[in-house]
């Protein structure tokens, strides 16, 4: 299985709203990211989804900073 595939299926949430979000960024922004906003891309989708969300939605923040820029751009997608 190649990266975005992997990538695509971890994107598939229990949420629809989820889904919608992630698949939309993946799709649209993924391939723009640098290394290192990839690596908290694939990081971030290690979350369950409640937390997830909430971080989508700016309800909590991750303590990382690298990570924050990352929701910063699923949010503006």
């Amino acid at each position: 299985m190649n990266e975005m595939n992997r990538l695509r299926w971890n994107c598939r949430r229990g949420m629809l709203e989820l889904d919608l979000v992630l698949t939309g960024f993946l799709e649209k922004q993924y391939p723009l990211l640098t290394k290192r906003q990839a690596k908290m891309f694939k990081e971030l989708l290690n979350y369950p989804d409640a937390e997830l969300w909430d971080m989508i939605l700016a309800r909590t923040e991750p303590a990382e900073n690298a990570m924050k820029a990352v929701l910063q751009l699923i949010r503006a997608s």
